[in-house]
C-alpha cells in the first residue's frame, strides 16, 4: 500500500503543475495617465487625459462623489444651449455626464483623441475647496461631416477635497463666449 501512495504522489503533482508558473495576460485596456488627484492641478491633468484616453472611468472619476463628499456633482449648462437641448435643463449629474460621455466616444474612431485646451486660468482657493475658471477649446474627431469637431467656450469649475483628500469637481458652469458652440452643446447632441 505504502509504495502506491510513493508512485501516485509524485504523478499527481506533475499532473496538476501546482509549481509552474504561466504567462501572464496581456491587459485589456491601455495603460493609463490617470492619477490620485491630491491637487487641484493633478485633477485639471485628469480630466484632459480621460477626454484624450476617451476613459469613462478616469472622466467619472473627476466628477464628485457623494460617498466621499457632502456635495453632489451638477452640471450647469449654457442658457443657449437649455434652448436647443432640453434634457440640458434637468438636473444634470453624474448619471447623465456618463451617458454623455458613452455616447460621444462612439462617434470618435478609436485611435483619435478628443483634445482640450485651457487657457486664461485663473484660481481661487477657499479652503478645502477652489473656484477655478478658464477658456476652453474642444476638439472632438468625428467622421460625421455634419457634427461639429470644434467646441469654444467659458468654463468653472467648483472643486472640493473629499474626505479622502482627493480633489473633484462638484459643479461645471459652462458660458458660450463665441460662435463656436459650446461644451454643453455637445452634451445636448451626444446625450441621446
Amino acid at each position: 500500500m505504502k509504495w502506491l501512495i510513493l508512485i501516485f504522489i509524485p504523478l499527481l503533482l506533475s499532473g496538476c503543475e501546482l509549481f509552474t508558473t504561466r504567462t501572464a495576460q496581456a491587459p485589456t485596456q491601455p495603460r493609463s495617465d490617470y492619477q490620485q488627484a491630491i491637487t487641484p492641478d493633478i485633477l485639471i491633468t485628469n480630466l484632459i487625459n480621460s477626454l484624450k484616453d476617451k476613459s469613462d472611468v478616469n472622466y467619472l472619476s473627476c466628477l464628485s462623489d457623494s460617498s466621499f463628499s457632502h456635495r453632489v456633482f451638477y452640471f450647469s449648462p449654457s442658457s443657449a444651449a437649455i434652448a436647443q437641448y432640453p434634457s440640458l435643463s434637468e438636473n444634470w449629474g453624474k448619471k447623465n455626464e456618463q451617458q454623455y460621455f458613452d455616447n460621444l466616444t462612439t462617434k470618435i474612431p478609436q485611435d483619435m483623441p478628443i483634445t482640450l485646451t485651457l487657457s486664461n486660468v485663473s484660481e481661487s482657493p477657499q479652503g478645502d475647496s477652489l473656484v477655478y475658471t478658464a477658456s476652453y477649446f474642444l476638439t472632438v474627431p468625428t467622421n460625421d461631416p455634419t457634427f461639429p469637431q470644434n467646441y469654444q467656450g467659458e468654463l468653472q469649475f467648483n472643486m472640493i477635497r473629499d474626505s479622502r483628500s482627493i480633489w473633484s469637481i462638484y459643479y461645471w458652469q459652462d458660458t458660450k463666449s463665441t460662435n463656436l458652440p459650446s461644451w454643453s452643446d455637445l452634451k445636448g447632441r451626444t446625450y441621446y
